[in-house]
């Protein structure tokens, strides 16, 4: 099976974090137009996704191949209903599991052989901003920051605070420094629009916005 992936460095280590298997040939390419260089390919997964009508248009001509898209914040009614939609923020694709969502039943299956070749298991979740996994990780960094808003701690307190006391691999201010402020901003404003609890902390705001 042939898999054509866009992908940065970093994202693409993770990726490979548990070795692909011998009967999964990845090929890597560096700009989202050279997907159309390989009409002939069993699968494509664009990690730097970004919910632009012209680049939806273009991977909507790969289908009914399945088309893997690293879309956290948006759903599937957003990006496209026939795509399977993946978590792959910076952190998350070096986990053994990974969380996806699709409409199709017969694409589900053809992307857990792809994912399995990548020695992972696929949960599938329904098609909401944040996943769930992405969705807690955001909650938990928005209360940091608010915690620091109100002169609870330090960033560095709260996050050992949290590693000791939880047994977090990383702190919330490590992790939104991980994952990408601007990210976590754009996620938890766009769950803000269905519930207030989701409401960005001021100073998480500014500090993606700069």
């Amino acid at each position: 099976m042939q898999l054509v992936a866009l992908a940065d460095s970093n994202l693409r280590e993770e990726l490979l974090n548990f070795r692909a298997l011998p009967d999964l040939q990845i090929l890597w390419i560096e700009n989202f137009e050279d997907f159309s260089q390989h009409p002939n390919a069993d699968a494509f997964m664009d990690l730097l996704f970004e919910s632009d009508s012209r680049k939806l248009v273009m991977l909507e001509r790969m289908l009914p191949k399945p088309v893997i898209i690293n879309s956290v914040v948006h759903a599937l009614k957003d990006s496209g209903k026939q795509f399977v939609r993946i978590n792959g923020w910076p952190g998350f694709l070096k986990r053994p599991v990974v969380e996806a969502s699709c409409n199709d039943q017969e694409t589900r299956g053809k992307a857990e052989r792809i994912f399995s070749l990548l020695n992972r298991k696929t949960e599938w979740v329904s098609s909401e901003p944040g996943f769930v996994t992405a969705r807690i990780v955001s909650m938990i960094i928005n209360e940091a920051y608010f915690a620091l808003e109100e002169g609870v701690s330090t960033k560095e307190e709260i996050d050992t605070a949290m590693k000791l006391g939880t047994n977090y691999p990383h702190g919330p201010f490590e992790w939104a420094s991980r994952i990408g402020k601007r990210k976590i901003f754009l996620l938890l404003k766009e769950l803000s629009s269905i519930d207030s609890r989701y409401e960005p902390a001021r100073t998480l705001q500014t500090e993606a916005m700069n």
